[in-house]
């Protein structure tokens, strides 16, 4: 099954329709339809938001796994694969630090544990390096960048 396919069995089992999902997300309606369609793929941060909503795994919406939510105990934080997936790769972080907005043209997650994430960044239009704990709760956005060219 597709995740076009996957997204639109999950939306429906909500009992929600295409515009809802939208409105929740902050997308148009047309988006949500081109990603049930397969001709568009949601960005990340829309893949951990739709998991969470609809209580599935991002395994389950990205094909990697058939079950909509893993048994057993307390299923995993939606974003837990995609930070597994993201560690010693270079990414584009967004994030909230004492009520500052921080945007890094340069980031890399070494590692991440529990609540937290250790983070390797340069700062928009700046040159230096700074490397620090960062609560997963004060990341906005997170998009791994293919591979190639280090920054």
């Amino acid at each position: 099954m597709s995740m076009g396919a996957r997204l639109a069995q999950a939306r429906r089992g909500q009992n929600m329709t295409q515009e809802q999902l939208a409105e929740k997300l902050g997308v148009t309606r047309q988006a949500v339809s081109r990603w049930e369609s397969d001709t568009a793929y949601p960005e990340t941060d829309k893949i951990v938001r739709m998991a969470a909503l609809f209580g599935v795994s991002c395994d389950y919406l990205l094909g990697a796994s058939n079950e909509p939510s893993p048994t057993g105990d307390k299923p995993p934080s939606p974003v837990t694969r995609l930070l597994r997936e993201a560690v010693g790769r270079k990414v584009l972080l967004a994030f909230y630090e004492e009520n500052d907005f921080i945007f890094c043209d340069w980031s890399r997650i070494l590692d991440f544990d529990g609540g937290w994430a250790n983070v390797e960044f340069v700062r928009e239009k700046r040159d230096r390096r700074e490397t620090r704990l960062i609560p997963l709760s004060s990341i906005r956005t997170i998009t791994i960048l293919p591979e190639g060219g280090e920054g």
